[in-house]
């Protein structure tokens, strides 16, 4: 029979919470003699639980659209704060100890809003609510005390918990609050303590009057009034007494026991933790001490920035070594076969010598002829040569040859004997000595299907190979016979590089802000195959002259013609075969020189030539200019000694030799170099010459040695006027025809200067001054005069002709007016610099060069090599950030109540600080390399990309570094991989910034940018938002948006009794949890933002 009770009670209770009935009979409830039955109070206490988790279902669902910038998972932070199900013992004794009543007690929906909507007013104290049905001015029964609760009268209509509009009247049976509830202050209901509180009944201390652990008092003038249970939860600075305490663990909100040896309890737990190994952990610990973690890192990480710090250049040394070692195998074999080659020479030489004499011999005595008429002729560019000559010329086959010193005349048309033919084949190529017994006319057949040389040593076997063969065709050129001089014209082997003449006529060129000539009139040509000195004293326009052929005279007004090719083209056209050497050694430091002169081979050399070739183009000019003790040689910089000065020097030409220029423009290149250097860097400019490269070159004062190996000469006076231009050969006559003789021991041109610069007078009785030395020259040459030099050429007596284009008269301006000037000069110039870098002009070179991605390729190698040699300022960045992570880590206290935001606003800054003046050096120290390889047509983009994709190590790694100390010490709840992206999004963020802050600003200025815009953006970010103006400044600071991420990503792992406190902290701070991927995305964008802005900049702002 009460086996049957209990199935119809249960059966009964289940369907009408199913149909939702909101009428229940107080009979069913109420049933005192069942409650006190322990086999019917478990399915009491169940349906209670049921109808409260219904209870706060819908009050999930309610209170989410208004708080749902502080709910992410409504069901799982519901679940987590309010899923009694393992234990309802809490329940079972409130049923017990209300006999029945606990839904008339319970909160209904109404009440929980009220109490809710009352937390979220910052007016409203926790403690005390305002006004309501039950607890006003004319009503206050003992149950709107904190801690005390009442029922519904028993006429009252009954409680449906799930009502959210009106308030029940509880003013009747009023007791103490049960365990695992609490009742606010100025409520007369109870509601259900959230998982991770602790609430028992209070007791009284009689010595303060306060009821403990909480922190009420008693009503006053009421002294039969007891303390109750739990009278508030709220945020945890306002209610931190019914947290469950940090050190100890709270299964229900009933029970508390101590944090066991080798386990961790944090403030708010529900279970115990147990400790990672090696971390010490006593019991009643909030956290675990992690220290040993952070002491072994700090530790591996030392050792490896050590390791790093000391053995960063073996990995480019080894390879060095590798290399090097093939190439002097390959330089060994190709000096062996060279020799041999020589050798068979001789030896065919004598046999021919001795078969010739013996043929003579032989003649006379038996058919006493001519020995002129013995010797067979042989037709070569239709003129007779005696057959002595014809071994100069290897392409020609003879129709007779001499086998041996012994053998008899051969006869005519006879075919020539093996060992001439190899001797023949030896001459044509000089690998065929590595195997002598090759057979006629297969050489030739092989050489087209042979593969290319794959490996490092036979690219530097044929390299070298083609080396030796060049030195054994030069000293057979210094015998200037007629035969030679064919041989020299015949050969078709040597490449044939496209020939650039540069014409100018009445050049000008003013300088825009202050209207200022610096070059005029400024006439002739330079010629291809020819090296032209540019030559005067200082301010006469040298390099502007250079520079104005060279297309690169930006912020002058240019007047006149230049000519190239007799066409009107732009330089731009052709700037893939022009090489332009400046006046300062722009070469990277932390390369070797042969890295730099591979380099630019790599990337301005036609893409269709194979890297063998390319390997003998950088050969050839290591060879050339002398730098084969050095070539492995680090440049240096001014803080790491390299190479000397004239090394320096040289290398600096050789990036531009390297690339086969067919027009060649250098800046001083003997500027400090002393005269054995100046003549090694001459000669090795001669030998481009006789390839037909138009050089041109500023020389300052050579010796009269280095004079002499110039062929032209343009000779600049003040006032950028010209004062001769013609062959070096004939200055000295040209000046002589003025009156003007070199003393004896007095080298020419700097006698020639000096008159230029009026520190000597011109000799005789010439009656010349300096001053009339351009006008001569215009005279002598029948060029228009300008307007104010008239004045000079009248006292010749001689017909002139003015140019009118170079008259001006100056006009008096105001302030303002030079003012609008000077700024409509700057926009210009801005402009020009864009139109100059962006619209691209038509190529003319006929040169191919490597694409963007190839590029990006190389320019990604030589990053790396760079990175490698800087491997200890890597370290040294690394140990700093290893070093702030730790002293934040341990000064910094986590702060549950703001979920570590002083951890974390700190960490913002340093990161940002330290990341952003590292990511300087990126761009900064390479401005002058960078604007000396766009100008010669290199691939901005390609540098740039190869820059930050080198940096996206830097970006990836330092987050590890240093929250492998931050984290570690401070022991967030958030996860590591959380704090890593978010800090992984902020390095790219700052490296955009700071990419843009090194193009922009000189170093100086940039790491005092990098200084300030951490900490004034964070310090913005961080103040209350209380305007529209204030908020828009906030929402464009990435510190606000990284900060928020790494709050947001920690406030989401405080549940169950720390929702309100999520909730009230993020109300504050204004941040939303759903928000965590809209902060890394904008991270993100800022950082792309960042880095299109640099390199827009880094194109367009260019040196003056």
């Amino acid at each position: 029979m009460c086996s049957s009770w209990r199935l119809f009670l249960w059966l009964f209770f289940t369907l009408s919470l199913f149909f939702g009935s909101k009428k229940m009979h107080c009979q069913d409830m109420n049933d005192y003699d069942q409650i006190d039955n322990p086999a019917v109070l478990p399915l009491i206490t169940q349906l209670v639980y049921t109808r409260i988790s219904n209870l706060t279902s819908i009050l999930s669902h309610q209170i989410s659209t208004e708080s749902n910038f502080c709910v992410k998972d409504q069901d799982s932070d519901w679940n987590q704060a309010f899923n009694f199900s393992s234990d309802l013992g809490f329940l079972e004794s409130c049923i017990k100890k209300t006999k029945g009543d606990i839904t008339n007690r319970l909160c209904t929906a109404a009440e929980v809003k009220f109490y809710l909507n009352s937390l979220m007013e910052k007016s409203t104290s926790a403690n005390y609510l305002k006004p309501n049905k039950n607890c006003n001015l004319t009503s206050w029964v003992s149950g709107c005390e904190p801690g005390w609760a009442c029922s519904v009268p028993p006429s009252s209509q009954k409680i449906d918990l799930r009502d959210s509009k009106e308030m029940p009247s509880r003013t009747s049976n009023c007791q103490a609050c049960c365990e695992g509830f609490f009742c606010p202050h100025g409520i007369t209901c109870m509601i259900p303590c959230p998982l991770g509180s602790y609430c028992p009944l209070a007791t009284l201390n009689k010595t303060t009057g306060v009821c403990e652990p909480y922190l009420y008092q008693l009503p006053p003038m009421k002294p039969n009034h007891s303390c109750g249970g739990a009278n508030t939860w709220a945020d945890f600075s306002s209610s931190s007494e019914t947290f469950c305490s940090a050190g100890s663990y709270c299964p229900t909100t009933t029970q508390k026991f101590p944090c066991s040896s080798g386990h961790y309890c944090r403030t708010g737990s529900t279970s115990e933790k147990r400790c990672f190994k090696l971390s010490s952990c006593n019991s009643n610990t909030a956290t675990q001490n992690m220290h040993a973690y952070g002491i072994m890192l700090i530790a591996a990480l030392s050792t490896l920035l050590l390791i790093i710090y000391n053995c960063s250049d073996q990995v480019l040394t080894t390879r060095e070594r590798r290399v090097a070692k093939s190439r002097e195998a390959a330089a060994r074999s190709a000096k062996k076969t060279a020799n041999a080659h020589q050798r068979w020479k001789f030896a065919k030489d004598a046999a021919k010598k001795g078969a010739t004499g013996l043929q003579a011999q032989l003649s006379r005595k038996f058919s006493r002829k001519k020995d002129e008429e013995n010797i067979e002729k042989v037709k070569i560019l239709n003129q007779e040569t005696c057959e002595t000559d014809v071994e100069l010329f290897p392409h020609s086959q003879p129709s007779s040859m001499v086998g041996s010193s012994s053998a008899t005349p051969t006869e005519k048309g006879k075919n020539p004997s093996g060992l001439m033919h190899i001797i023949h084949e030896i001459e044509n190529d000089p690998h065929v000595i590595d195997n002598p017994n090759i057979e006629r006319g297969t050489r030739h057949k092989s050489a087209t299907k042979e593969k290319q040389p794959q490996t490092n040593t036979q690219i530097f076997k044929y390299a070298y190979a083609q080396l030796e063969k060049e030195k054994a065709q030069q000293q057979e050129n210094k015998n200037l016979t007629f035969s030679g001089v064919l041989k020299m014209a015949t050969n078709t082997e040597k490449m044939k590089r496209p020939f650039i003449e540069i014409s100018f006529k009445d050049l000008t060129l003013t300088l825009k802000s202050r209207n200022k000539h610096i070059l005029r009139n400024v006439t002739g040509k330079i010629k291809p195959g020819r090296i032209t000195a540019v030559m005067g004293p200082s301010g006469a326009g040298k390099t502007t002259f250079l520079s104005a052929l060279a297309g690169k005279a930006f912020g002058c007004l240019v007047n006149g013609s230049i000519l190239i090719n007799g066409r009107h083209e732009s330089i731009h056209s052709f700037k893939k075969i022009i090489g332009f050497v400046p006046q300062d050694d722009v070469v990277h430091g932390n390369l070797t020189v042969e890295e730099n002169l591979w380099f630019s081979a790599q990337c301005r050399l036609s893409a269709d030539l194979s890297k063998p070739e390319k390997v003998l183009v950088v050969e050839r000019v290591i060879e050339f200019l002398g730098l084969q003790s050095v070539r492995n040689s680090v440049v240096g910089t001014v803080e790491k000694r390299g190479i000397s000065g004239g090394q320096r020097k040289r290398v600096n030409v050789g990036l531009e030799m390297v690339m086969e220029p067919s027009l060649l423009m250098l800046d001083e290149p003997t500027s400090g170099l002393d005269s054995a250097s100046s003549q090694l860097l001459l000669r090795a400019l001669r030998r481009e010459a006789l390839e037909g490269v138009n050089i041109c070159m500023v020389v300052h004062q050579p010796s009269y040695a280095l004079f002499n190996m110039f062929d032209d000469l343009i000779l600049l006076g003040k006032g950028g006027l010209m004062v001769y231009h013609g062959s070096s050969k004939k200055v000295e006559e040209y000046f002589s025809g003025l009156g003007i003789n070199v003393p004896e021991r007095i080298n020419p041109p700097d006698y020639y200067i000096d008159i230029l610069e009026g520190i000597a007078a011109p000799d005789g009785n010439s009656g010349l001054r300096y001053e009339d030395l351009p006008v001569k020259w215009m005279l002598y040459n029948g060029y228009p005069i300008p307007h104010d030099m008239r004045q000079h050429a009248a006292q010749f007596d001689m017909p002139q002709s003015v140019n009118p284009a170079n008259e001006s008269s100056e006009v008096g301006k105001t302030f303002a007016g030079e003012l609008w000037n000077d700024v409509r000069n700057n926009v210009e110039l801005q402009g020009e610099k864009i139109r100059v870098n962006f619209l691209k002009s038509k190529d003319l070179s006929g040169r191919k060069t490597p694409g963007v991605f190839k590029q990006y390729k190389y320019f990604l190698i030589r990053v790396g090599k760079q990175r490698l040699r800087e491997a200890r300022i890597q370290a040294v960045d690394y140990l700093i950030l290893l070093l702030a992570g730790a002293c934040l880590g341990s000064i910094t206290k986590s702060s549950d109540q703001t979920f570590g935001a002083s951890g974390y606003t700190y960490t913002v800054i340093a990161v940002s600080l330290l990341c952003k003046i590292a990511a300087l050096r990126s761009f900064s120290l390479d401005k002058l390399h960078y604007w000396r390889e766009s100008d010669s047509g290199m691939s901005s983009l390609a540098y740039f990309l190869s820059k930050d994709t080198m940096d996206h190590f830097n970006t990836v790694i330092k987050p590890v570094v240093y929250l492998s100390m931050f984290y570690f010490f401070t022991n967030p709840r958030s996860t590591f991989a959380d704090n890593y992206i978010v800090l992984l999004c902020l390095v790219y963020c700052v490296t955009g910034i700071a990419y843009a802050l090194s193009i922009v600003f000189e170093p100086g200025a940039a790491q005092l940018w990098s200084v300030l815009l951490p900490v004034v953006l964070t310090l913005i970010a961080t103040q209350p938002k209380d305007s529209k103006i204030l908020k828009a400044i906030a929402n464009l600071c990435y510190s606000k948006w990284a900060l928020q991420a790494l709050i947001i990503a920690n406030a989401e792992r405080y549940q169950g009794v720390w929702l309100i406190t999520r909730c009230g902290s993020l109300l504050k701070s204004g941040y939303n949890l759903h928000d965590w991927s809209l902060c890394i995305s904008i991270l993100i964008l800022m950082g792309v933002i960042g880095r299109a802005i640099a390199f827009f900049c880094m194109v367009t702002l260019k040196k003056k």
